[in-house]
């Protein structure tokens, strides 16, 4: 097969929220067909209308826009193979159904609930898998006839082979066979008339070309019946690759119903959009090299199936931190303070430069999450205990700490230019006049201007920030406080 002709599709049901599994998949199936110059489709599968939630179309859309995995085709843009929206298509597949009803490889069934019911039942008694009976499997011409005129209510099965093995293969998980007998006979047409998910799934891939099947191994119990249904119609049987699922740990798969996060909470926990869709990639996808930090662009160059391990992935929290911080730091400081201004604001409503406090944020920043409770000792001094001073690393206690701040006083008062730069040079003047370690006279002004033990700052740059009036009346308080 050519490049050319790669075409993979995203096909999302809008039911919520874009959860991070369903995210990857989008992803992937745009890498697959890009790297090869190929199609990316959006379908919309919207038939389960008892699972159809209201905007959730939308979120489809602004996630995709957001993260940069443009569709060539799709619903809004059309394409030669539209609709592009399942309820849109619904006309069709009781025909391609019955096609296969007339070749003798699917047959109508008009079993009733009870009857289903009392099947599973028994089966259940007896330790069998609940799969249908047959019971409608070799009705005769005449019996169906007089039933379908009578309107008694049916479904269509596709009729699986009664022995033998089915193999498939999958670019993750290679060659899998599967006894046929195992095999449900499969509902293509429920008795609305409308088709089951599997059944419209394959069609709608056959019809609009897909070459490339990208979805969650959760799918691969299913893939022996869409083959089956594919050499039934004698159509080319598209590329299959199942991914492994994202874990929440080892035991728990990634859930939204249970509170785990989608594409949009961690957009609004401040996480970045690239960072986001590069972590993405790297869950359960290995690069060749040693590099972890792609754009969209290098991904595209670089990804490659065989990287896909058939481990589940675990969501690491740790890890999408560090991917996060990394895209911080390579953003402008013009950037970055856009970015930071409304999580700072949350905590700092005092008129302060908060393009020097984003300064000193974006080399420590991970999250900007974090940043409110980072930075909330702007407006005010919060409370803290005398414990903090003592600090064995920098070699403080109480007492080092209440002799530093004494020394520290003056130096500042008799400042007329209360620059960073100007700081810096008399509080080192300072250190070298008494002959002590730097942390010694600039831990304790720290813990005296900020309350807190770590600062995106030091003492120096939170001062120049706080001001000579506001540092000097942090310092006093703190002595104050030592003296008692």
């Amino acid at each position: 097969m050519t490049c050319e002709k790669v075409r993979t599709r995203f096909a999302p049901s809008p039911t919520g929220y874009m959860h991070v599994g369903n995210l990857r998949t989008a992803l992937y199936a745009y890498l697959v067909a890009k790297k090869d110059h190929g199609t990316f489709i959006l379908r919309i599968e919207d038939t389960d209308q008892e699972r159809y939630v209201e905007g959730a179309t939308d979120i489809i859309y602004n996630t995709l826009r957001e993260t940069g995995l443009i569709w060539d085709e799709g619903p809004d843009i059309g394409g030669p193979v539209g609709p592009y929206v399942q309820s849109e298509r619904m006309g069709m597949f009781k025909e391609y159904a019955l096609q296969l009803v007339e070749q003798g490889k699917a047959y109508y069934c008009f079993c009733d609930k009870d009857r289903l019911e009392e099947v599973r039942v028994l089966q259940k008694a007896s330790g069998m898998p609940p799969k249908y009976d047959g019971h409608c499997r070799h009705l005769s011409r005449e019996e169906i006839e007089e039933k379908l005129a009578a309107g008694i209510p049916y479904v269509i099965r596709q009729k699986m082979p009664e022995g033998g093995t089915t193999t498939f293969h999958d670019e993750i998980f290679g060659d899998i066979v599967v006894e046929n007998d195992s095999l449900d006979d499969q509902i293509l047409i429920k008795s609305d008339g409308m088709p089951t998910y599997n059944f419209a799934n394959v069609v709608d891939d056959h019809l609009m070309g897909i070459t490339h099947v990208i979805r969650g191994n959760e799918y691969l119990s299913s893939a022996p019946k869409y083959n089956l249904l594919y050499e039934a119609f004698g159509w080319d049987i598209p590329v299959y690759v199942h991914c492994p699922p994202v874990m929440k740990n080892a035991t728990e798969k990634l859930s939204k119903r249970n509170g785990d996060a989608s594409y949009q909470d961690l957009v609004a926990k401040g996480y970045l959009t690239p960072a986001i869709l590069n972590y993405i990639a790297l869950l359960g996808w290995s690069p060749k090299g040693d590099q972890e930090i792609f754009t969209l662009d290098e991904l595209t160059r670089e990804f490659d199936i065989a990287g896909i391990s058939k481990s589940p992935a675990i969501f690491d929290v740790q890890k999408l931190n560090y991917v996060n911080g990394e895209y911080i730091r390579k953003l402008s400081l013009d950037a970055f303070h856009e970015k930071a201004l409304p999580w700072i604001r949350q905590t700092v409503k005092g008129e302060v430069d908060t393009k020097k406090i984003a300064a000193l944020l974006q080399p420590r920043c991970e999250v900007l999450c974090d940043i409110p409770e980072q930075v909330d000792f702007f407006d005010a001094l919060p409370e803290y205990e005398n414990e903090l001073y003592l600090n064995k690393k920098m070699k403080t206690n109480e007492e080092v700490s209440l002799q530093s701040l004494k020394e520290i006083l003056p130096v500042l008062e008799g400042l007329s230019d209360f620059s960073e730069e100007s700081l810096h040079d008399a509080l080192f003047a300072l250190i070298e006049r008494l002959g002590v370690k730097n942390g010694v006279v600039l831990y304790p002004l720290r813990v005296a201007v900020s309350g807190k033990k770590f600062t995106p700052g030091g003492g120096i740059e939170l001062c120049a920030i706080l001001g000579k009036e506001e540092s000097i009346a942090r310092l006093k308080k703190g002595i104050e406080k030592l003296s008692k």
